[in-house]
């Protein structure tokens, strides 16, 4: 089994698109549905304006590259068989990861919770499209479950700030 871009991208319904073409958007139907180019030029005006969170943006990137990497190494099926980075550029990933993931109502509102929040995303958005081939696109799929836990991860992550402070004031009394 090779893993070279070509004949991981060949396997998957007789397509023959180069990543450059996938980043630009000029490929038809769902796999070139988006032009990361300009959803690039969308993620820098919402950092600039600070609508958007960095962390959840790098995150969700840092996740979907995890999964797609550790796919790459097992190589079972064609998805698994392409680069980690054609699933940045390929569907809806880079549209999700800049413009429905940042949403600062349904998102993790802390900052560790960002942090988790986007790497779950990015790692189920991957994880969705790889293991059911039948729905190619995972990551709004992925988005709205962790939209159901977002609230979840913050309390988790407060939760352990106020354990943590509470032993450290411990220890200093004792002090």
């Amino acid at each position: 089994m090779t893993s070279t871009a070509a004949t991981g991208s060949e396997m998957i319904a007789g397509m023959n698109y180069s990543a450059l073409e996938m980043f630009l958007g000029v490929v038809p139907g769902s796999i070139g549905e988006t032009s990361t180019v300009a959803i690039l030029l969308g993620a820098v005006v919402l950092l600039l304006s600070g609508i958007a969170s960095w962390r959840i943006m790098l995150s969700v990137v840092l996740g979907g590259g995890m999964m797609g990497l550790l796919f790459n190494l097992i190589g079972a099926n064609a998805y698994m068989q392409l680069p980690f980075y054609y699933h940045f550029i390929m569907g809806g990933f880079a549209f999700g990861a800049v413009f429905m993931a940042t949403d600062p109502v349904t998102s993790a509102q802390t900052n560790c919770g960002k942090w988790i929040y986007g790497f779950l995303i990015g790692a189920m958005a991957v994880l969705i499209r790889v293991v059911n081939p039948a729905y190619p696109e995972g990551m709004m799929l992925a988005i709205l479950l962790m939209n159901c836990f977002a609230p979840l991860i913050d309390h988790c992550v407060v939760s352990a700030n106020i354990s943590y402070r509470k032993k450290r004031a411990q220890v200093q009394i004792k002090k």
